[in-house]
């Protein structure tokens, strides 16, 4: 049996961008795998559009991710059909009253306490950015003015972390999520409470991310636990491989010229950016489309889509 296919039946699962930048080839790889298992498992796709972040959301960015969708004949089943759909229904926004439920009773326990740390803060007085724990037992009031709520993690805990064919991983908290956001200093839920809150509420699972977001979900999997979440603990994940630039860096949406946009804009079919994005995988068989390029991964790059941990 090939290892990463997808025998088990699977409910839902949701390409989930951010309108932050123009969705570049690393987002594609991840849409494509998501696409392919779903067909694979019978899951519906979810289209979830995480735009908590008002102050990088851009209006362009928002079209952008209906436009490539679109363009590159990737289909989902749920969710918003355009832009306005997506404003008057689908928004993260409508969600708000969803997420103070789970906020609300978190104030009660133990493990949450007040941060009125910046990020320059942390720069200066962490190691690599992560954070080195400031706040943890100044015991602030949760009600302090420009205070994020974080939750304290402890030194070691074990998560099981359910890959694709039901296998599991036994990992720690890695530094970089030590003592996490769960609710920003505007009072907005942070990112790793509202993906757990949404995938739980639209009963995802199946969640197919790259491997640079395995800390987050083992954040996620930890809040979890820890609100009682039982449908996002029985989810599998798939972690992917990166695409990677000429330098061996990791994709961004700043980093234009990996975008679909402008690859739109220098005149390439859907056809020839999927091509693309299979020789950045090391795929030299041609593809024309989605399904052409899942089965070349599934064929020929397996180890880019296989659904294991990372340390």
């Amino acid at each position: 049996m090939n290892p990463v296919a997808a025998p088990n039946r699977f409910f839902r699962t949701r390409l989930a961008p951010t309108p932050s930048g123009y969705l570049h080839l690393g987002n594609i790889l991840s849409f494509v795998i998501t696409v392919g298992l779903a067909r694979q498992s019978g899951a519906r796709i979810l289209l979830r559009i995480d735009d908590l972040d008002r102050k990088r959301v851009r209006p362009q960015y928002l079209q952008d991710i209906f436009d490539t969708l679109q363009f590159l004949e990737l289909p989902w089943d749920e969710g918003p059909r355009n832009v306005a759909d997506f404003q008057a229904v689908w928004s993260q926004q409508h969600r708000m009253p969803l997420y103070r439920q789970v906020l609300n009773p978190l104030q009660t326990l133990p493990e949450l306490f007040a941060c009125t740390c910046s990020r320059t803060d942390i720069l200066k007085l962490g190691t690599d950015g992560i954070y080195p724990g400031t706040c943890r037992h100044k015991g602030l009031p949760l009600d302090t003015p420009g205070a994020a709520w974080r939750l304290r993690t402890p030194e070691a805990v074990s998560l099981q972390v359910k890959m694709l064919q039901g296998s599991s991983s036994v990992t720690q908290l890695p530094a970089v999520i030590r003592d996490f956001v769960v609710r920003k200093k505007d009072g907005t839920p942070a990112y790793q409470l509202a993906s757990v809150v949404d995938d739980e509420h639209f009963g995802v699972d199946l969640v197919v991310r790259g491997a640079d977001l395995w800390p987050s979900t083992q954040a996620q999997l930890y809040l979890a636990r820890l609100l009682d979440k039982k449908t996002f603990a029985r989810t599998r994940f798939v972690h992917h491989a990166l695409v990677r630039d000429a330098g061996g860096e990791k994709l961004s949406k700043s980093a234009g010229a990996s975008s679909v946009w402008h690859l739109r804009k220098e005149g390439k079919t859907h056809s020839e950016v999927y091509q693309l994005l299979a020789q950045w995988c090391g795929i030299a068989t041609p593809v024309q489309d989605w399904q052409a390029l899942f089965d070349a991964l599934l064929a020929g790059q397996p180890q880019l889509l296989h659904g294991v941990s990372f340390p």
